[in-house]
């Protein structure tokens, strides 16, 4: 019962800190309704930050190190780990197994095909989460995790690696689509009627 305590504390956190913004007033929002949500959102930018970036930019780092990761080999592993977990969420095997899409693909498009791919399987997965079946445990790996927990990772990592790809746009003069966005919200708010 501990274990399932703490996972629980660990998927509201980690679904609290994935919606950048508060519920609007009255409104409740549920344990499944903010992993949805920013799953949602993280989905958004990852895949308006993999069309943004022109194919002959998608084999820059920002660095000269060895292991740090292409622009497309971040898609890639994104991809990569969204079918692992989204196929434990739905019971059955990972599409990608054996592959290593970090090496395998080349272009803007195939690495764009196979994040849409991962999103197609994800929004399969994750639409079946309920506040029900949140705390259902399912097999992934060798051991068994918290349906909401899995989700909650999902999410988390793929922030992780939208704020990774921030850098490498950055690096390029660009902005990064979460934060165009806010800055157009931002200039809505503010602006007066005329103008």
């Amino acid at each position: 019962m501990k274990h399932v305590a703490f996972a629980l504390a660990a998927v509201v956190f980690a679904a609290s800190t994935s919606t950048a913004q508060p519920p609007p007033a009255g409104q409740q929002l549920t344990l499944t309704a903010s992993l949805n949500r920013g799953y949602n959102t993280v989905k958004q930018n990852l895949t308006e930050m993999a069309g943004r970036m022109p194919d002959a930019d998608y084999g820059f780092k920002p660095g000269p190190a060895a292991e740090l990761r292409t622009y497309g080999q971040l898609f890639a592993h994104v991809a990569s780990s969204q079918f692992g977990s989204c196929s434990a969420l739905l019971g059955q095997p990972n599409p990608n197994q054996g592959r290593n899409l970090e090496q395998e693909l080349k272009t803007k498009a195939e690495f764009q095909k196979a994040l849409a791919d991962s999103f197609a399987l994800c929004d399969k997965a994750i639409g079946g989460l309920t506040d029900q079946n949140a705390m259902e445990l399912v097999r992934q790996g060798q051991g068994e995790i918290a349906r909401a927990a899995l989700v909650a990772n999902v999410v988390s990592h793929s922030n992780e690696m939208y704020g990774t790809g921030a850098v490498y746009m950055r690096a390029k003069g660009m902005v990064p689509p979460s934060t165009e966005r806010a800055a157009a919200a931002q200039q809505g708010r503010g602006a007066t009627p005329g103008q």
